[in-house]
């Protein structure tokens, strides 16, 4: 969908990277490495969007590192058009609200991380029906024409593994976000 809306892919591809998951940051050479794109035409849509104020630059040593502008007026409508074009708004409406007790859903991976690679990896936290996930996460896969993996945790479980999960790029979608927060 965005690609009809924005006509470059590359700079698709540094929209949902950058706003999917606004703690993202990237240097140029990672970025064209991971589109598998040249650095020049990279660079040209950086410099685009970094005109246009989305983006915002700092320097590392030699290297420029690049992130979302959250101070931007349109970022939270970017951000929110990012999350419907992977289908993640969808996740979160038709599944996790009527799964039980949901403490936490958070999606992981890649597509935190803002790389659609096809494959969703969600995180549910609390007291959930595991056979009502998956009857309607199959009806989501369809919609959003991606694999939804699935990682059930109980709280005591997610504990164990909280400072984990919040060393990796996460996207908090239900819950209290300040729970990823290191204690």
């Amino acid at each position: 969908m965005l690609e009809t809306l924005v006509t470059s892919k590359t700079r698709a591809k540094l929209l949902l990277k950058f706003f999917l998951n606004p703690s993202t940051s990237a240097y140029l050479r990672g970025l064209a490495d991971e589109f598998g794109e040249s650095t020049n035409g990279v660079r040209v849509e950086l410099n685009r969007l970094m005109e246009a104020g989305l983006l915002e630059c700092a320097d590392e040593g030699r290297m420029k590192v690049y992130r979302a502008n959250t101070r931007h007026p349109l970022f939270p409508e970017l951000q929110s058009i990012a999350a419907k074009t992977l289908g993640i708004d969808q996740v979160v409406e038709h599944v996790i609200s009527r799964l039980g007790n949901v403490e936490l859903a958070m999606v992981t991976g890649d597509y935190a991380r803002g790389v659609d690679s096809g494959l969703i990896d969600l995180v549910l936290v609390g007291k959930i029906d595991r056979s009502y996930f998956e009857s309607l996460a199959e009806k989501v896969e369809g919609i959003v024409q991606r694999k939804i993996r699935p990682l059930f945790l109980s709280r005591e479980e997610f504990e164990r593994l909280r400072e984990r999960l919040a060393s990796e790029n996460t996207l908090v979608l239900w819950g209290d976000k300040r729970s990823m927060e290191p204690k």
